[in-house]
């Protein structure tokens, strides 16, 4: 075994930042636990909220106007994203009821 000599007050720095960065881990610990996906929405989630088919929201999330969060296989969705987005769904059932109208009175 080999020894290492340092002078104390080497010795009492590296113990002042030794502590200190653990108690900075143990805050960003504690900050983790209080996040969860209580609040978070899923795809069946969305597309109730939004009347829409799962493949028009797959396309919502390809095309960047609905932002998402993806653990493993799951998509998760904060919901002030999905509500800042009813507007934009809203006009597209517009225009694609008023293209039908247009089509069928042809």
């Amino acid at each position: 075994m080999e020894v290492i000599s340092i002078e104390r007050s080497t010795y009492e720095e590296l113990l002042t930042s030794f502590n200190s960065f653990v108690t900075k881990m143990k805050e960003m610990a504690n900050r983790g636990k209080d996040k969860g996906l209580g609040d978070w929405l899923d795809n069946q989630d969305v597309c109730q909220m939004l009347n829409i088919s799962p493949r028009t929201l797959l396309t919502l999330r390809d095309n960047g106007t609905l932002a998402y969060s993806q653990i493993n296989r799951k998509v998760y969705y904060k919901p002030e994203d999905v509500e800042s987005i009813l507007h934009v769904v809203a006009d597209r059932g517009k225009e694609s009821k008023m293209c039908n109208l247009k089509t069928s009175r042809l």
